[in-house]
């Protein structure tokens, strides 16, 4: 299964909703904002009429299979806690710390984006040349949608640049590891399509984790560089990310300080981790900390008080919304003082979170070494902004619509989904009256709330589902998150 390509505007387990903000708590002292986070899990959705639901942190951990979790939360421009909570693999005893290291998937993506438009700034390079410009070890095959309209480093950072390849799955410990070039012209050991342009360039946004891998090629082919030591250079030391590499495999000297990657039912990844040679898509190793160390920075380099990655200006024109949803790097939300950049990640075993406010001085930034963690972090964060008062990705109010439990057995069964890199095993149950859904590495046991007959939403994140259905009433497909079509194949 593909595991690096999930963003923001396409998990099935993120939901963000506007409220205002809550009003001070009447102990604001570090350790009891803790504590009411820790003890005050709830889903980002509360259903009108129904009880307000809260869990403890351990039990939601052991309901998800997550073995270990890793937070920071940034307040008033500053982390003001940053916790590790469970092992570094699952059945172990070694506990997770701060400066365990986890893969953060696709949150590689604007990091390397940072360093990218370090290179824009010293006029190294250009956001809106063709990239065939620059590159040297290999060129974006030509065809008729690049015969107007090229590829530039612009779409490609912001995932509206026609190419293919969504995301990767990477490589398994002791098996071949393909060259960058290998990856991109899909010649084995590229477990991966070939990454061709297949629409014109600035036409759609579509998120492309291959178009990222072209951008890192264009950095190394002009800097002449490793790309890890490149973005060491440019990102991780100037930061202050001082647990953090971008080392595809994984050096020994850093393999004690690893977490062991989870799959969704418990299983521990083969060889604790895959590598990935698309290191700009997918591979970062890092901890919630120096992510949340690298959010202030761009927070004060927003305020204009840093300038130790880039300048102001570019950065916001990183915060530019490019094409919906996407700035340069980050998934852009919000608007002035609300302005938010964030961005999800999931690697083979694991999973992460990043939302920071550039102007509020807050953030929440956490990983966790399950195929599980985000529905688990999900409920974190919805604690997190209703205890600092975001004004949004706190839980929003939903009406729910009653259902005979009878007239679900229409609705169970075996889906395929399409959109991603390959086919999307999903499947639909009852279950006590109640109806699940479960994708393989993305969520597993989430309850489907309907609002009305064919139409339903997640319960612990709000995202839609659509049941599609033919002009005989039989149900055929079904449809999540607005852009994650499948059909029913029994």
């Amino acid at each position: 299964m593909m595991r690096s390509w999930i963003v923001a505007p396409l998990t099935l387990v993120v939901a963000c909703g506007p409220a205002k903000p809550a009003g001070p708590n009447p102990d604001s002292t570090a350790a009891a904002r803790i504590d009411r986070v820790v003890n005050g899990l709830r889903p980002s959705i509360r259903i009108t009429g129904e009880a307000p639901v809260r869990w403890t942190l351990a039990d939601r951990m052991a309901h998800h299979k997550v073995p270990g979790l890793s937070v920071a939360v940034i307040d008033s421009g500053r982390i003001v806690w940053a916790r590790g909570f469970g092992v570094k693999e699952a059945g172990g005893t070694d506990s997770v710390t701060a400066e365990t290291l986890f893969q953060a998937g696709s949150i590689s993506k604007p990091t390397f984006a940072v360093g990218l438009m370090r290179l824009v700034q010293d006029g190294r390079l250009s956001l809106d040349e063709d990239v065939n410009v620059k590159l040297a070890s290999w060129k974006v095959p030509e065809n008729r949608f690049t015969a107007t309209e090229k590829v530039t480093l612009r779409r490609l950072l912001s995932h509206n640049a026609g190419l293919t390849v969504h995301g990767f799955p990477g490589y398994e410990a002791g098996t071949p590891v393909p060259t960058v070039v290998q990856v991109l012209d899909g010649i084995k050991p590229a477990n991966t399509a070939a990454v061709r342009v297949d629409t014109f360039p600035g036409a759609i946004s579509r998120y492309s984790g291959g178009g990222t891998t072209v951008a890192m090629l264009v950095a190394t082919d002009v800097t002449q560089k490793s790309f890890p030591g490149l973005m060491k250079e440019l990102v991780l030391v100037p930061a202050g990310m001082t647990h953090s590499t971008y080392d595809n495999p994984l050096p020994d000297s850093l393999a004690a300080s690893a977490s062991t990657g989870t799959y969704s039912d418990g299983k521990l990844v083969k060889g604790r981790y895959h590598t990935y040679p698309e290191m700009s898509a997918a591979g970062l190793w890092t901890t919630a900390s120096d992510l949340a160390t690298l959010a202030i920075e761009l927070q004060q380099t927003w305020a204009g008080q840093s300038a130790k990655l880039v300048s102001k200006a570019t950065l916001g024109e990183m915060f530019t919304v490019q094409k919906e949803p996407f700035g340069i790097g980050y998934v852009i939300g919000g608007k002035g003082v609300d302005l938010s950049f964030e961005h999800n990640g999931a690697d083979e075993g694991f999973q992460a979170v990043f939302v920071a406010f550039a102007e509020r001085g807050q953030g929440f930034i956490a990983m966790a070494n399950s195929d599980n963690g985000s529905q688990l972090m999900n409920e974190i964060q919805a604690a997190v902004a209703e205890e600092y008062g975001w004004p949004s990705h706190r839980p929003t109010a939903r009406t729910a619509v009653a259902r005979d439990p009878a007239t679900f057995g229409a609705l169970s069964g075996d889906y395929l989904l399409a959109g991603g890199p390959e086919p999307l095993p999903a499947t639909v149950r009852v279950d006590g009256g109640k109806l699940f859904l479960d994708v393989p590495g993305r969520v597993m046991n989430a309850e489907l709330v309907a609002d009305s007959d064919s139409t339903f939403f997640i319960r612990s994140s709000g995202t839609p589902v659509v049941f599609g259905k033919d002009r005989g009433g039989k149900v055929v497909g079904i449809t999540i998150a607005g852009g994650i079509r499948g059909k029913k194949v029994k």
